[in-house]
């Protein structure tokens, strides 16, 4: 019977060209895979001061959380969303990555160091609902804004927020 650990690690290298190739570069000196977006996959790429309460947030759900990546040295969190080939995300800092991109993943069990998982893979495969994550996001802004006082600043970008009818994060409609 394969762990769950196991499982993880063949879900996500079935994203990749090789994938033998792929757990052998995890086993290497580097610890880390180029892997494709768009196929079983996109990343929400957000900076950390936003994706951090928002994992927090959507961490308290009932829902089983999807993979979460965090890059230190970018102080950037990756959330894993279904793919999605109209998925536009619009706001300051905020990257979408899907059908085309690539993006580097530590093994499954990596938790410590430059790059690593904040939630891991799971052996089912799940993923964040884009919805949830709009709506973390949101509420992460907020809270970062009532945190920065009267002025009511976006901690990404700077720029004014009036919290409920302004978006400078979020999923487009």
């Amino acid at each position: 019977m394969r762990t769950v650990t196991q499982q993880a690690m063949e879900w996500l290298a079935a994203a990749a060209i090789d994938p033998r190739a792929c757990k052998r570069q995890w086993h290497g000196d580097t610890g880390i895979a180029v892997l494709a977006c768009g196929r079983f996959w996109d990343v929400l790429s957000v900076p950390e001061e936003l994706g951090v309460p928002a994992l927090d947030t959507l961490l308290s759900l009932p829902r089983p959380p999807g993979p979460t990546l965090a890059d230190a040295a970018s102080r950037r969190v990756g959330f894993f969303l279904p793919p999605d080939p109209e998925g536009r995300w619009i706001g300051s800092g905020i990257r979408y990555l899907g059908q085309g991109a690539w993006i580097t993943v530590p093994p499954p069990h990596r938790t410590a160091g430059r790059l690593r998982w904040l939630v891991p893979p799971d052996d089912a495969g799940s993923l964040f609902v884009p919805a949830a994550v709009d709506l973390a996001l949101q509420q992460a802004l907020g809270r970062c804004a009532e945190q920065a006082g009267t002025k009511r600043r976006c901690p990404t970008c700077d720029s004014p927020v009036t919290l409920a009818s302004n978006r400078t994060a979020g999923r487009a409609r």
